[in-house]
């Protein structure tokens, strides 16, 4: 036996149709070479597929259904962009042309119509699944030549700004820290205000154009760099060259007007000693003259200059720099950034007494770069790939530490709750179409209102959600139980937006007298007993 067969998978293809007998005859046609699930209907397929995204492999699919039919499921198929890892084909009776036009325009990888023969399911199955792993093998390759393009070039920044560190005299870690302080004032800015469209991309990129801040002073006099007393004012007007020359350096680079990289350290390099009242250098712009780039890196640079060893002076405490910052004792900087730095201040001075390896190049620019570079080649999409894989990842994660506990995933857009655990204890079905209808869910509509109330204040960074409410059960007994929530985001225009639920129910308590299910009482509304 070859090592391909040995190590080789069965495929999963999920069978989605209303009609038992059509099921059970494409099961018993596939089971020996596939692992089967089942759907009878178009809510309970997209359910399925979201639970099985890293593991399924082909969508059979057929057309008339109830409640949302085999179209409504590829609309929100391509909608949600899984038509570009998971392919369906359409099995159908429907054979006149405008069906079969209207289910390829919606992305469907082929269409056979009932009556079929056995051999012919067979065939386009390998065939399709074929396809798609070629695809998946390319976007791999491609993935990862752009992967390590991005990474050398990152790697080459930070060997220049680290040949000017060390020809500066200082401590080897300049680079290292500017880039920490920079990447978490962007991350705290962007949740402070929305004055400022920064995406992932961009905080990554600025943090790492943050190490060219001084590469001008690779021309300065080592004896003028590493003066051990105070500079004499011709001494300081030399220092003071090294912003534009470092800028004229990155201008003249052949590659300087297609790089948004080299873009970021040119201004970087330029303005990160102009101030926002208009006293610094070379240019004297002021406030949001300066771009943020510049702006962010040249308070990071202040407070680890005060913060560190140099050779002309000892280390400044903590408290004591953020002080004199504060106090404008070291120009004026964007109020904005400077209550960043103070809402930040203890993690930025973790990080400052960690010698933390320096991270590794953030993997969303890269997979933009994939993302465009594969743009013209139709259904190669790495970066909508790798956010699956990133939700099966917080879904695997978030669902391990509870593995004796009620589970279930919230579909918010399709309003459809699937129960991955403990649905005979909640005496309802494996998929609730409406969990907010009385006669089916175990929440009700208060419950639901309060748990949307919470939800809606939740963020990518903080998205955990406890509450307790009053659940009903199988035998209709009430009672208290806590639910732990996690929310799912994606972006769209920049802006996380919540796209669903997954949630542990923990172990009830049971109270005499409670009020009728899904009652929210003042208990449910504290903030206290809800954070608790």
């Amino acid at each position: 036996m070859s090592i391909e067969l040995q190590t080789k998978t069965r495929s999963r293809i999920l069978i989605v149709d209303d009609s038992g007998m059509n099921r059970m005859m494409l099961s018993e046609l596939l089971e020996d070479r596939y692992d089967i699930l089942e759907a009878s209907n178009g809510a309970e397929a997209l359910s399925l597929i979201r639970q099985n995204l890293s593991s399924l492999d082909l969508v059979l699919l057929d057309i008339v259904m109830p409640e949302l039919d085999g179209f409504g499921v590829l609309a929100n198929m391509k909608k949600r962009r899984w038509l570009e890892v998971i392919p369906v084909i359409m099995i159908s009776s429907e054979g006149d042309s405008a069906s079969i036009e209207r289910a390829f325009n919606l992305g469907a990888s082929d269409y056979i119509q009932r009556p079929y023969k056995g051999f012919l399911i067979h065939r386009r199955i390998i065939n399709i699944l074929g396809l798609f792993q070629r695809q998946r093998r390319l976007m791999g390759l491609v993935e990862e030549q752009v992967y390590e393009n991005e990474k050398n070039s990152r790697m080459m920044i930070d060997v220049l700004g680290h040949i000017v560190e060390f020809r500066n005299g200082e401590s080897g870690m300049h680079i290292h820290h500017i880039q920490v302080i920079t990447k978490l004032l962007l991350h705290h800015l962007v949740e402070m205000t929305d004055a400022y469209s920064l995406s992932e991309s961009d905080i990554a990129m600025y943090s790492t154009a943050s190490a060219l801040h001084d590469i001008g002073k690779i021309s300065i006099d080592g004896d003028i760099l590493n003066k051990p007393g105070r500079l004499t004012p011709e001494e300081f007007e030399i220092i003071k060259t090294h912003a534009l020359i470092g800028a004229e350096m990155l201008e003249q680079l052949p590659f300087y007007s297609d790089n948004p990289l080299i873009h970021a350290a040119y201004e970087i390099c330029r303005w990160h000693h102009e101030r926002y009242d208009g006293r610094g250098y070379p240019d004297g712009l002021k406030g949001e003259e300066i771009p943020i780039s510049a702006q962010v890196t040249a308070l990071a640079d202040v407070y680890d200059a005060l913060t560190s060893v140099r050779c002309y002076k000892a280390a400044i405490p903590h408290e004591k720099a953020m002080e004199m910052i504060l106090d404008g004792q070291c120009g004026a900087f964007n109020p904005l950034l400077l209550q960043c730095l103070k809402d930040v201040q203890y993690q930025v001075a973790d990080a400052m007494r960690s010698d933390g390896a320096q991270e590794e190049p953030d993997r969303q620019a890269v997979l933009r770069t994939t993302e465009e570079l594969l743009e013209q080649a139709p259904g190669e999409h790495v970066l909508s790939q790798v956010k699956l894989l990133e939700q099966e990842r917080l879904r695997q994660e978030f669902f391990t530490a509870g593995v004796q506990e009620i589970q279930f995933i919230y579909d918010a857009e399709l309003k459809t709750t699937a129960i991955l655990k403990g649905a005979d204890q909640l005496g309802t079905g494996e998929v609730v179409v409406n969990w907010a209808d009385q006669d089916q869910s175990f929440l009700g509509p208060e419950n639901m209102e309060l748990i949307q109330k919470k939800v809606r204040a939740a963020t990518p960074e903080q998205p955990e959600v406890h509450l307790r409410c009053l659940l009903c059960g199988r035998n209709g007994a009430l009672h208290w139980q806590t639910i732990l929530l996690r929310v799912l985001f994606t972006e769209q225009g920049g802006k996380p937006v919540y796209t669903s639920l997954l949630g542990r129910i923990l172990a009830p308590e049971q109270e005499p007298g409670l009020p009728s299910a899904g009652k929210v009482t003042d208990q449910c509304d504290s903030d206290d007993q809800l954070q608790a």
